[in-house]
């Protein structure tokens, strides 16, 4: 496995509300995560730092003891419930936070996580940053957006293309911490392809600025995941850097 992580402010914001992770459990396991905070500058930069630190301690605090020899045996852990609950402690931790503090009501962010190890790989997603496969000559994205421009379109008053350019496409319909109950979509990921195989985790300050083939075209060009980390960010920026840009790239 070999993987890059990198935030950028972009060109517009003046601070930077988007956190990233990345863990190394073991040899055979890794945790990614990208979380892209919201409620005005102190309180995205506060949600989303919140909401990653007890999303991953929760999810060290169960397997790091599980590692032996510098190898995770994660037999008898439900991998995909740890996470689920993980994202419920970032909920917890976010919403009590906001409660203590009046300045920060309101405040939430996103959170797309994957945690890869070599006996399956799983992802949880809450909001709109999102997660990538990129295999050979194809791009799927596995995470489904939970803002108000995908839910027009999952119910026909929308088309993707009007999507993208709709005025009201930074709106999301459920966040970490906003509300004191939250569902977090957790998934297994397919992770059985021939050739290099990549998983992009990034916020919206790619994805509103970089389309899916231009992706595409940058993580197949030649390089090392830093190298197209760097690329992508740039080509963000140069297509206005409207936000806060955050990839993690992990090549299996």
């Amino acid at each position: 496995m070999i993987y890059f992580g990198k935030t950028d402010i972009g060109k517009l914001r003046k601070g930077n509300q988007d956190s990233f992770g990345i863990y190394e459990i073991a040899e055979n396991a890794i945790l990614l995560a990208v979380c892209d905070g919201m409620g005005g500058a102190a309180g995205g930069e506060e949600a989303s730092r919140l909401s990653l630190e007890a999303f991953s301690e929760e999810i060290k605090a169960v397997l790091l003891p599980r590692v032996k020899e510098g190898m995770l045996d994660s037999d008898g852990v439900d991998l995909k419930l740890l996470l689920e609950n993980a994202a419920l402690c970032a909920n917890k931790a976010v919403f009590g936070e906001a409660k203590k503090r009046p300045e920060l009501c309101g405040m939430g962010t996103t959170l797309v996580a994957l945690l890869y190890t070599d006996k399956g790989a799983y992802s949880v997603n809450i909001g709109d940053s999102r997660m990538y496969r990129i295999s050979g000559e194809s791009i799927e994205q596995l995470t489904h957006d939970h803002s108000y421009v995908q839910y027009l379109v999952d119910i026909g008053k929308l088309t993707p293309d009007e999507a993208k350019n709709s005025s009201n496409r930074n709106i999301i319909m459920r966040a970490v911490g906003t509300e004191e109950e939250i569902k977090a979509d957790v998934e297994t990921v397919e992770t059985d392809f021939e050739g290099d195989t990549y998983f992009l985790l990034c916020s919206d300050g790619l994805t509103g600025m970089v389309a899916d083939e231009d992706i595409l075209k940058i993580i197949s060009c030649e390089g090392d995941p830093e190298e197209k980390v760097l690329s992508l960010i740039e080509a963000a920026n140069a297509n206005g850097g409207a936000d806060n840009i955050t990839v993690v790239l992990l090549k299996i």
